[in-house]
């Protein structure tokens, strides 16, 4: 029932930006953690940001000040603005719901890619 669907990926050129959005379905957002994950090439998935229900954000420390994450209750939608990227920020970009360990649950969708060349 869950459902999670990202869009806004493509291909940039080193410094420029992308607007990723995630779309929630099957759940009652406004009482869902999210976090945006992403899986480079050859590389294990690894964790991005995670906003709460509250509106905080935890990010890794690798797009601290690069990148943005907010949430429209009213859409049901969570976004991940991306500045000032580079080509390690090449990869297939996830959303998923957050449980209570702070562990995505098994609902992961097909991404979208995220291309960032030099």
């Amino acid at each position: 029932q869950v459902q999670l669907v990202e869009s806004g990926g493509g291909s940039v050129q080193a410094g420029g930006s992308l607007r990723l959005s995630c779309a929630v379905s099957g759940i009652t957002f406004s009482d869902a953690s999210i976090g945006w994950y992403r899986q480079a090439p050859g590389k294990q998935r690894e964790a991005v940001a995670r906003i709460e229900v509250n509106a905080d954000v935890i990010y890794t420390d690798s797009v601290k000040g690069r990148f943005t994450v907010a949430r429209d209750n009213a859409k049901n939608t969570m976004d991940l603005q991306m500045n000032s990227l580079q080509p390690e920020d090449t990869a297939v970009y996830y959303c998923n719901v957050v449980n209570e360990l702070g562990i995505p649950r098994d609902y992961w969708g097909k991404g979208t890619l995220v291309f960032v060349s030099s």
